[in-house]
């Protein structure tokens, strides 16, 4: 987590989408291990649909609701018991059975288990959870999330959740874990003042007005969606809204802002919108969620990369709050959020992690995702100078993958030394087309998925034609920055090269070039050599640097 006192840095600016792991070693917990772990109360079935309802109270700061969970059966043999998710103080008050059976259930810190009973394999069934309470309030929301219960410039209340890492249990009770998202989608039912908008995920399904001074609103997703990503926005919204003519159709564009942010959204959010969407879905692949639109919605935080409702809170200006953690100027040119998060609709959306632990498939990515924006805007000199400026923001004091199955979060370094590492192994393959076909390729072959880190790496080594196993084994677990050491022949005609401060089998690829020639070298931790000729220029330090993201000595 980044402490509010902190003096802002480029680290800071770098995590704005999401939340640090502690520096300090830990050790978990038996409630660490039900919440990051399949656990045999999770293992035998699989959610199909939330259908959540929630009526938040802004005075007093509460909220009541109900998820109907909607599941089918894995295995004939199985747990009777059913762990569902939802964290202290919030309570649950009662559990319903297929609309008939009223079931028992005990408490384990965060964890529920309710007896279901044998239930036949692959059948279906609708689980009714009832809760109420004071939930979690965000102390400094995203990094530190839960309830926002804030207010506008006016004065007038504007609530919100974020939860990422935190779980989406600090608000509905789920199945929290990322590996498991609703098949069919999920609905998000919101009973506000009838004064106040409410806005969620996907299309609006309907809006009434009650008899008691309250409205009720209905959102819908029909995507697979990630627990963390389902997110009520309510305050004094308006709407406006145009069509993208994208690469999969006409996409729909809908931006939800306070009522007094109409005009200045109106002139500045659709010009940072397209040029997103034209970058990205060069890169990436058409928006993988037409079916459920595209929305900017004003947030009281930075921002947050909510599946199809994009949280924004960067004040109508470029950069990240008018700073720029590249440090070139470039980062001034566009608006942060809007691209990094917009960015996450394909790696962390679109391409979900089954663990926490893996939160780099998604921050890695979509941090490179920014490099790759300003290569297709400005150049690609202007994206290899951003991305070489990021590089300040790099910490190495801890690695970036932390330990499995307890629901961890890595080092802050997923964003820029995951940003850096991507852009070497695009560097090193050499082959900017193919690079962009590895792109695409893994939002097609892994379209709305839950994935390992194997499944990742494999399929980029698979199109590289290249093992990069110890390559993401060097940068995601380790602290080393490998050092490539040359050793000049007395006559500089020759020179030895290895790797040096690195695992064991690392073997990353080099291909040193400039504007007119270039040469291959595959070093390892074993001394190789090679004859300079005219290549002699071609082993400069400084450029080799900022090309990969090692040292040379």
């Amino acid at each position: 987590m980044i402490h509010t006192k902190l003096r802002f840095t480029a680290l800071a600016m770098l995590a704005a989408a999401g939340c640090f792991a502690q520096t300090a070693p830990k050790l978990y917990s038996r409630a660490d291990t039900l919440r990051g772990t399949i656990t045999p109360e999770r293992v035998w079935w699989n959610v199909l649909k939330y259908d959540i309802t929630v009526k938040p109270d802004y005075n007093t700061k509460t909220t009541a609701g109900s998820n109907v969970i909607t599941y089918n059966v894995l295995t004939a043999k199985h747990s009777p018991v059913m762990q569902v998710d939802l964290q202290e103080p919030l309570n649950i008050d009662s559990i319903l059975l297929d609309n008939k059976k009223k079931l028992k259930y005990t408490r384990e810190g965060n964890a529920w288990h309710v007896t279901v009973g044998e239930q036949a394999a692959k059948t279906e069934h609708k689980l009714a959870v009832y809760f109420s309470g004071t939930p979690k309030e965000g102390v400094r929301p995203p990094w530190i999330g839960g309830w926002t219960f804030a207010k506008d410039s006016l004065n007038r209340p504007w609530m919100t959740v974020t939860c990422q890492g935190l779980g989406a249990s600090v608000w509905y009770p789920c199945k929290d874990h990322q590996s498991d998202e609703p098949d069919n989608g999920a609905s998000l039912t919101m009973i506000v003042p009838d004064t106040l908008v409410a806005v969620a995920n996907g299309r609006l399904q309907s809006h009434k007005k009650n008899n008691d001074g309250t409205a009720t609103y209905k959102w819908a997703v029909t995507n697979p969606i990630n627990n963390y990503d389902i997110i009520p926005y309510i305050g004094k919204y308006v709407n406006f809204s145009e069509v993208y003519n994208g690469e999969k159709g006409k996409l729909d564009l809908n931006y939800w802002v306070l009522d007094y942010n109409l005009p200045k959204a109106k002139t500045y959010m659709p010009f940072e919108v397209k040029h997103m969407l034209k970058a990205f879905e060069h890169w990436f692949g058409p928006y993988p969620f037409y079916e459920d639109g595209y929305k900017l919605i004003d947030a009281p935080h930075t921002g947050m990369e909510h599946q199809s409702a994009v949280a924004y809170g960067n004040w109508y200006k470029p950069g990240y709050r008018l700073r720029d953690a590249s440090g070139t100027g470039l980062g001034l040119k566009w608006d942060f959020i809007i691209v990094h998060e917009s960015g996450h609709e394909w790696f962390g959306n679109n391409i979900t992690s089954n663990d926490l632990a893996d939160m780099w498939i998604h921050e890695s990515f979509t941090n490179y995702s920014e490099t790759l924006y300003v290569d297709y805007r400005f150049g690609v000199d202007a994206g290899n100078d951003y991305n070489y400026g990021i590089r300040k923001g790099i910490q190495n004091k801890e690695p970036i993958i932390p330990p499995y199955n307890v629901n961890a979060q890595g080092s802050g370094d997923m964003y820029p030394k995951g940003g850096n590492m991507l852009q070497t192994i695009r560097h090193s393959i050499n082959d900017d087309v193919l690079f962009r076909n590895v792109m695409r390729g893994l939002n097609k072959q892994f379209y709305h998925q839950t994935v390992t880190a194997a499944q990742i790496q494999n399929y980029i080594s698979a199109q590289a034609k290249f093992d990069y196993k110890r390559v993401f084994e060097q940068y995601l677990t380790t602290t080393q920055i490998p050092n490539l050491e040359l050793q000049y022949s007395t006559d500089r005609k020759t020179i030895k090269y290895r790797y040096t401060n690195c695992i064991p089998g690392f073997n990353l690829p080099l291909v040193l070039k400039d504007k007119t020639k270039e040469i291959k070298l595959n070093p390892t931790t074993e001394w190789k050599t090679i004859k300079v000729g005219a290549n002699k220029e071609l082993f400069n330090s400084e450029a080799i640097i900022k090309m990969y993201y090692i040292t040379v000595s």
